[in-house]
């Protein structure tokens, strides 16, 4: 019997020591209980090592065969999908827990398996798989919510809101144009990820602990395998890089603003004293103290994710500060912050889709909200500059008759011809068309600008880039084992 049977589960590395460790800080320093996460991507990488083991003529046909088909029985086991539940006790690590089951299945063939190879290697290549996989999930959610936001920009039509700066009032929208800010938000957060799965993919394997193999492997054989550009460029490097890692949460927090900025705006979109959004019931719910109460939680909780995906970047961060080349059991500790940051943010994402699709919003009051306040002035001052008169000087002149219309508690379209001409003699009959809600928005006449046949054509852009991005990624859906994983 093989002293790395499950009835005597020796250690990978205990041959050089005669005592056993602390039973305490044993259980305290096993990743098992979290990186059994990377069991699918462990498999994966196994098997594409055994193939390159069979190539350097280390494993023959048979053998190959039999780890494979050992390795492939593991994972139909312990998988996702598996029919074990109970992984047990006895593995240190994801790596450990493979190469018992393993042994259980082919006996000491199965730690032929670890010829060439280090756990430093191994964990390096387990993450950049899992990272690259999560993040084509994270795009297909991504894209979920830009559609749904481009349909809520095309099913708003020509409807108008305020737009605010320093969260005042300031000009006239479209509400599609509005909606369409958050689209280039969400596609410049799925080119991050992009760019930051084109940077992580390049294979480990092969780097040996720190110096690199000492077998004669071709390391392309194993990065082909799995889908990798090219091998690692230099082994050091390979196994003490965790910087994908923490552009991976970066990208992830930025995507957790973005979130959180459109759910506070639909926050204070949804409170009576602004009234413009319907809030969907099935995202909201009610207070057990006031009976009239929809409360915003869902909303509020997005708000609240982004600062557990920005502690999971800022973990990382501090745990790769200052740590010398190469590997550090230091570097266990990126593990969880990913796992924990990605379920956020992949069912954040989820539910933004579902989210934005469901709510209403209130045109009417939307665009009462633009006839009151002066959000016309900017287009007021325009018609002066088409007047011939300087724009310091035109910004005066309506300034000047805000103020007199604040006195008087008007609007500017409100004052006849001979009250504006007070304020000078190039105010016509023209005026009042310049300043209706429909000329404010069309006087906006620029590329990125809010008059609507810019907007129409913007929204037509960002169908299209929208529609190739979930043409490209799918989608993905989360059902209820997922959710059960997430709690």
């Amino acid at each position: 019997m093989s002293e790395h049977t499950a009835q005597n589960p020796a250690k990978m590395w205990s041959g050089r020591f005669r005592e056993p460790l602390d039973p305490l800080f044993d259980h305290w320093q096993r990743s098992i209980k979290f990186d059994r996460a990377l069991l699918e991507q462990e498999v994966m990488a196994s098997k594409a090592h055994a193939k390159t083991l069979l190539a350097a003529g280390i494993l023959s046909e048979q053998e190959h065969a039999k780890i494979t088909a050992g390795l492939e029985g593991i994972l139909n086991r312990f998988g996702p999908d598996g029919t074990q539940r109970d992984w047990g006790s006895d593995a240190e690590d994801i790596h450990h827990f493979v190469e018992l089951r393993l042994v259980e299945q082919v006996g000491d063939l199965g730690l032929k398996l670890h010829t060439g190879r280090s756990r430093n290697e191994q964990i390096a290549t387990d993450l950049r798989l899992y990272i690259r996989e999560r993040i084509g999930m994270l795009i297909a959610h991504l894209g979920a919510w830009a559609n749904a936001v481009v349909e809520q920009a095309k099913a708003s039509g020509d409807a108008v809101m305020p737009s605010y700066t320093h969260l005042q009032r300031a000009e006239p929208v479209l509400v599609a144009h509005w909606l369409l800010a958050y689209v280039e938000m969400i596609l410049r957060d799925v080119s991050r990820l992009e760019d930051c799965a084109r940077r992580s993919n390049f294979c480990p394997l092969g780097s040996g602990a720190v110096a690199g193999a000492t077998a004669a492997l071709d390391r392309s054989i194993a990065a082909q395998e799995l889908g990798f550009l090219a091998p690692t460029a230099n082994s050091m490097d390979a196994t003490s890089d965790r910087d994908f890692v923490l552009e991976y949460l970066q990208a992830l927090t930025v995507i957790g603003l973005h979130a959180s900025r459109f759910a506070e705006e639909i926050t204070l979109f949804a409170t009576a004293e602004f009234g413009f959004i319907e809030l969907p019931e099935a995202f909201s719910t009610g207070s057990s103290a006031m009976p009239q109460k929809k409360n915003p939680d869902f909303t509020e909780l997005v708000r609240a994710k982004v600062g557990r995906i920005h502690g999971a970047a800022e973990t990382v961060t501090l745990l790769l500060k200052g740590l010398p080349l190469a590997y550090n059991k230091d570097m266990q500790e990126t593990q969880e912050p990913v796992f924990a940051g990605t379920d956020t943010a992949h069912l954040m994402t989820y539910l933004l889709a579902k989210f934005t699709g469901a709510l209403k919003f209130r045109k009417d009051r939307m665009r009462a909200a633009c006839e009151s306040g002066y959000l016309n002035a900017m287009a007021a001052a325009t018609y002066l500059v088409y007047k011939g008169v300087p724009f310091r000087k035109a910004h005066e002149k309506i300034g000047n008759a805000v103020r007199y219309c604040l006195d008087k508690g008007c609007e500017l379209d409100d004052l006849t011809l001979d009250e504006l001409k007070q304020f000078g003699p190039e105010f016509d009959r023209d005026f009042f068309a310049a300043v209706t809600v429909e000329a404010t928005l069309d006087c906006h006449d620029v590329i990125g600008g809010t008059a609507r046949h810019r907007v129409k054509a913007a929204l037509a852009d960002a169908e299209v880039r929208v529609r190739a991005l979930t043409d490209t990624y799918g989608a993905v859906s989360m059902g209820e084992e997922v959710i059960h994983a997430d709690s």
